[in-house]
């Protein structure tokens, strides 16, 4: 009920903008997150960054809304398309089909979708290269490994998330070839309490370092590691933070940038339909900055990674994309 409250009032609160002269030439922006919301410290959160950041520099009005759960996407897209805004960012391969019908319903309005493609002339799709960033990961969580066994814990399994697992399985390999990794799903990612369950089960088995690609169910696998003594690798966001020292890093992948980016190309007036990928070569995946882990880590790790990036660009690595 808050959240359709809070979505009536974003309607008449635009109503209101748009029937302004004063408004009239200032982009209006609507984004709509994937299931879970604000609060996750990973996904959600960094486009919300990258929504505010927008805003404080481009000077653009934006309102934002957090669906329930996936029954309310299509419902959500209709509305702020009804609104006439200047694009609409969804957030998350959960709108996919729902965008489908209402991209093709509304053609007169641009749309944005993070982490999925639509083909549709008025949407622009925003993907990532999260295999090779979570290969790099693996090299780390390869080489630092003093059992031999780590861990990768999904949220939902499906193919996009399969690319974070298939990344970090071969980077592991390729660092360390004993090396075995368990990999576990919690079929959500929303669920913290599953996400520390199936950490600590891997830890048990003997993975001294878990990765997650689970969203909020990921803050259980770093609370797990805090608790139980082993080594967690964040996702999405820069999770260091959350365990100083425990977090090695974080497959960073720059939502922010890209919901930035393509608010930035409305202003500009280049907004253009299509796929548009980032990858490791320009900054949209990779390592965090292991400003909590920089003492932890042999220096000859440090130059793994880097030489691993450096075959990834010039090709000479070339990490499985399950997608394809």
């Amino acid at each position: 009920m808050r959240k359709r409250i809070g979505l009536i009032f974003v309607m008449v609160l635009l109503v209101g903008l748009i029937v302004s002269p004063a408004y009239a030439q200032t982009p209006r922006i609507g984004l709509i997150f994937a299931e879970g919301g604000l609060g996750d410290q990973s996904f959600n959160d960094a486009a919300y960054r990258g929504l505010m950041q927008a805003k404080d520099e481009l000077g653009v009005d934006v309102v934002y809304v957090e669906p329930a759960d996936i029954a309310e996407m299509e419902e959500h897209q209709r509305a702020y398309a009804d609104l006439d805004l200047d694009l609409i960012i969804v957030i998350g391969f959960i709108h996919q089909s729902a965008l489908v019908e209402v991209s093709a319903d509304y053609p007169h309005i641009n749309f944005a979708i993070v982490d999925d493609v639509v083909d549709n002339p008025n949407v622009t799709s925003l993907v990532f290269e999260e295999h090779e960033g979570s290969f790099l990961v693996g090299v780390l969580a390869g080489l630092m490994s003093e059992t031999n066994k780590v861990g990768f814990v999904g949220g939902m399994e499906v193919p996009l998330i399969r690319k974070f697992e298939v990344g970090f399985v071969e980077g592991a390999k390729y660092a360390n070839p004993n090396v075995e990794v368990l990999v576990n799903y919690a079929g959500s990612f929303g669920d913290p309490g599953r996400g520390r369950e199936l950490a600590v089960s891997q830890n048990e088995r003997g993975a001294d370092i878990v990765y997650h690609a689970a969203g909020g169910t990921g803050s259980g696998v770093i609370d797990a590691a805090v608790a139980n003594g082993f080594y967690a690798i964040g996702v999405d966001s820069d999770q260091d933070y959350m365990a100083p020292g425990i977090v090695l890093t974080s497959m960073v992948k720059r939502v922010d940038t890209a919901v930035f980016e393509v608010i930035k190309s409305v202003v500009d007036g280049t907004l253009e339909a299509g796929v548009r990928s980032f990858g490791i070569e320009d900054g949209g995946v990779g390592t965090s900055e292991f400003t909590y882990t920089k003492d932890l880590i042999p220096e000859a790790v440090f130059d793994a990674i880097e030489d691993a990036r450096d075959k990834i660009i010039s090709g000479e690595i070339v990490v499985s994309n399950p997608l394809q």
